[in-house]
């Protein structure tokens, strides 16, 4: 398989679990200290993850609408009257904003009909090559000293297979997650044979468990995918027949058809996914995220 380059951040959603802030400000522009004690917009935290990792190019899917937004973000100095005003420091620094710009390309969805779809408006971008996918709203502390992203990848380039990044869950919150079921290859990396959306409990009981894992806990995925490109063959196929799943084209599914036609792993993520989307888990990323060692 290719060497995966390029990665796809979906940022098109509305954000509605952070109303009204976001009438105000999207989501994934939300600020969060990091741990090198700058305050930056959420999405710039993804876009260094997958530059670190050795992505060379990030394609971010926003609102047409939002375009200009997150163009001036990566690709535009700042106004000269806030630029004379920075400290030295700051005006080198956002030199390096617009030199990480340089990787980012804007993509669009016209309208938002699920995660699905918005990955799916990636697919000329993509242009048939594997790539990582990563999520608009989450960000990702890493317990080694290799990042999240660059353990997905590692186990990708071993395994010559799709790769998606995998961590427990307790049982009260799987409706709200996709789960994986399969059997341990090795330590931490699974050979998976189902991907479900959201499961009941009873469901997730029933035909989801994974030897090994504690009686009240699932395999929950993460939300990092290393992907073949034959992902949007599902995804368009679910689009052309307008196969929905609580109203809009999600991605899930079409990872079932991959994980059918491909075959697909499951790795154990030796770190933390901080998810920003709402407000109690927002205000957790932020206590939390600025003092991970």
């Amino acid at each position: 398989m290719m060497k995966i380059r390029k990665a796809v951040i979906p940022a098109a959603g509305f954000g509605t679990r952070l109303f009204p802030a976001t009438k105000a400000i999207k989501k994934e522009l939300f600020p969060i200290i990091d741990r090198d004690g700058r305050a930056k917009p959420v999405i710039q935290i993804i876009v260094e993850e997958a530059v670190q990792a050795g992505i060379e190019e990030v394609g971010i899917v926003v609102q047409t609408s939002d375009r200009l937004l997150f163009e001036d973000f990566f690709k535009s100095p700042p106004k000269p009257e806030l630029l004379q005003k920075l400290s030295s420091q700051n005006q080198e620094y956002s030199q390096y904003l617009q030199d990480l710009g340089s990787k980012v390309t804007i993509l669009t969805q016209d309208t938002q009909e699920g995660y699905g779809h918005a990955v799916f408006c990636a697919k000329e971008w993509v242009n048939n090559e594997p790539f990582l996918l990563m999520l608009g709203d989450h960000i990702y502390a890493s317990d080694t000293d290799k990042s999240c992203s660059a353990q997905v990848l590692d186990i990708y380039n071993k395994v010559n297979q799709n790769t998606i990044g995998l961590t427990t869950m307790p049982a009260e919150i799987i409706h709200k997650a996709g789960c994986v079921t399969g059997t341990w290859q090795q330590e931490s990396i699974l050979s998976v044979t189902q991907v479900y959306e959201k499961p009941s409990i009873e469901y997730a009981r029933q035909h989801l468990r994974v030897e090994g894992i504690p009686e009240d806990e699932f395999l929950c995925i993460f939300g990092l995918y290393a992907l073949s490109p034959k992902l949007f063959d599902f995804l368009e196929e679910l689009i052309r027949n307008n196969i929905r799943d609580r109203g809009e084209f999600q991605l899930t599914s079409a990872l079932e058809r991959l994980r059918e036609a491909e075959g697909m792993t499951g790795y154990v993520v030796e770190g933390r996914c901080f998810d920003i989307g709402m407000p109690d888990a927002y205000l957790q990323t932020m206590i939390d995220f600025r003092n991970i060692e």
